[in-house]
C-alpha cells in the first residue's frame, strides 16, 4: 500500500483517537468539576488552619446530624425513608427525602441519599454547608407551602464571612501576590480565602474564596432555615421554635445563646437539647418549703430563661419534674410520682400532645393535629404546689428531667436507640431541709 493510499486510514485514526481523546477529557473535566464543587470540600481541609474551631464542630450535633450519627434521627429515617446508604432511595411519596435538606444539606444539593459516598456528605452540616448559605429568603412558599432547608436560602460558590476577616479585598491588593494572610502580624500563614490554592502543613488546600456577610452568618438568619418550622405531610406542626421565637418578641438572636464568642471566637459546638450544660444554663430551677402543723408546703419555681419553649424542636422532647420526701436514714418517705408522673401527677409532665385524626395520642408522622402543651412558654415562670405529709421527713428534694422522647417511643425503639441517648438528663435539682 502507498503512502498516499495509507492517509485516509491515518487520518481516520487521528481522528477517532482524537474524538476518544475529546470524550476522555470532557468527561474528565465534568468530574474534576463535580469533584471541586466547594460543598464537596471536607471539613477536615479547614481543620488545617481552624483547628479549634473544627474541634468544637466535631462533638457537634451538626457534625453528627446524618441517620449514620444521629440515633434518633436515623431510627426515624430507617423507619419512615429507608437505608442511608443506598442511592435513590425515595419517600412515600416519591419525592427526594424532605429531611436532608437540613441533616446532610451537600449531598441534597446534588440530590443524592447515599450519605456516606462521599465525606462532605457524611458530615452533615459541616464548615460549608454554613458557610455558603448566602440569603435566607424565609420558609414560606408562595405556594402555601414550606421552603425546609437548603430550599429556604440563596447559596454561594464562596465562603460567607462574618465580617471580621472576611473584607479582604483590599488586603489580597495590597498582598501583590503574597500567598500570606491579611497582611497582619496575627496571621501568617498561607491563606486560600485570598482566591489561591495554598498549602498548609504539607496539605494541599483549594482555593476557597471568600466575602463577607455579616447579615446571614451572624444572624438568626443562619438558623431559620432549619429550626424555623416544620409540619408533617398532613399539616400538623412537629416544630415551631421559629414561631416561639417571634412570640417572644425577643431581640436577642439564636447565637447569642447558642454561639457565644469567647476569646475572639464563636463556638462551634452549638450547644442545644444534647447538651446538657446548655440544658442546665436554660432555666432557673428553685424551691421554698414551710412546716405548718402536719404538713410541708412546698412551692418548685421554673423560669424559663429562653426565648422559645422548654423543650422545643422535636416535638417527642418532654421534661418532667420528680418532689420526693426523705427521711433521716435517706428512705422515701414521700414522692410526687412513683416512676414517670404522667399519670399521677400529670401537671409534673411538660410535653407536646400530638394527635391523630380521632383525637388520640399518635407518633409524628401520623399526626394530624397538636393537643394539650404542657411545656414552659417563652420566659415563663411556672409554680408548682405540693403539700407533703410532715411526718418523719427531713429533707425536700426536687428535681427536674429532661427527655430527648416520650416514653412509649423509648419502648417503641428499644435497643435501636442507645440508652444513654433515651436516659432521662438530670439538668436541675434544689433541696430543702426541714
Amino acid at each position: 500500500m502507498s503512502v498516499m493510499q495509507k492517509i485516509p486510514l491515518i487520518l481516520a485514526g487521528i481522528s477517532t483517537g482524537l474524538m476518544a481523546f475529546l470524550f476522555l477529557a470532557n468527561n474528565a473535566s465534568a468530574n474534576t468539576k463535580s469533584d471541586d464543587s466547594i460543598h464537596h470540600v471536607s471539613a477536615t481541609v479547614c481543620q488545617t488552619c481552624h483547628k479549634q474551631i473544627y474541634k468544637q464542630w466535631k462533638g457537634s450535633m451538626h457534625a453528627n446530624s446524618t441517620a449514620f450519627k444521629d440515633p434518633i434521627h436515623g431510627a426515624f429515617y430507617r423507619n419512615v425513608v429507608g437505608d442511608p446508604g443506598k442511592h435513590d432511595v425515595k419517600m412515600k411519596n416519591g419525592n427526594y427525602p424532605v429531611c436532608l435538606q437540613c441533616h446532610a444539606p451537600n449531598a441534597a444539593k446534588d440530590k443524592v441519599t447515599k450519605l456516606d459516598a462521599k465525606p462532605a456528605y457524611a458530615e452533615g452540616v459541616n464548615c460549608i454547608a454554613c458557610h455558603t448559605l448566602k440569603t435566607f429568603n424565609g420558609i414560606d412558599a408562595p405556594d402555601g407551602k414550606l421552603n425546609l432547608g437548603l430550599k429556604s436560602y440563596d447559596y454561594a460558590d464562596k465562603i460567607q464571612g462574618p465580617g471580621r476577616n472576611s473584607n479582604n479585598q483590599l488586603s489580597a491588593l495590597n498582598s501583590a501576590g503574597d500567598e500570606f494572610g491579611f497582611g497582619g502580624e496575627e496571621e501568617q500563614k498561607p491563606n486560600p480565602h485570598l482566591g489561591k490554592a495554598v498549602t498548609m502543613d504539607g496539605k494541599d488546600i483549594p482555593s476557597l474564596p471568600m466575602e463577607s456577610n455579616p447579615q446571614q452568618v451572624r444572624t438568626s438568619d443562619a438558623c431559620m432555615g432549619c429550626h424555623d418550622r416544620r409540619n408533617n405531610s398532613h399539616g400538623a406542626p412537629l416544630c415551631a421554635t421559629g414561631d416561639e421565637y417571634a412570640k417572644s418578641q425577643t431581640q436577642v438572636d439564636c447565637l447569642s445563646c447558642h454561639m457565644p464568642v469567647s476569646n475572639g471566637l464563636a463556638d462551634h459546638s452549638i450547644g442545644g437539647g444534647h447538651s446538657k450544660p446548655m440544658l442546665q444554663r436554660s432555666l432557673v430551677f428553685s424551691m421554698k418549703s414551710k412546716k405548718s402543723a402536719d404538713k410541708i408546703q412546698t412551692i418548685v419555681t421554673m423560669e424559663n430563661k429562653q426565648p422559645h419553649t422548654m423543650p422545643t424542636g422535636a416535638p417527642f422532647r418532654n421534661m418532667y419534674l420528680k418532689v420526693t420526701a426523705y427521711d433521716k436514714s435517706g428512705m422515701v418517705v414521700w414522692e410526687n410520682a412513683k416512676g414517670h408522673p404522667a399519670k399521677s401527677d400529670n401537671d409534673a409532665y411538660m410535653r407536646l400532645e400530638l394527635l391523630d385524626a380521632d383525637n388520640k395520642l399518635t407518633a409524628p408522622p401520623k399526626a394530624r393535629k397538636t393537643g394539650n402543651d404542657t411545656r414552659l412558654k417563652a420566659f415563663e415562670t411556672r409554680d408548682m404546689n405540693y403539700s407533703i405529709p410532715a411526718k418523719d421527713v427531713v429533707l425536700v428534694r426536687a428535681e427536674l428531667y429532661y427527655n430527648l422522647l416520650w416514653p412509649g417511643l423509648v419502648k417503641k425503639f428499644g435497643k435501636k436507640i442507645p440508652s444513654d441517648v433515651t436516659a432521662p438528663k438530670l439538668i436541675a435539682a434544689s433541696e430543702n431541709s426541714i
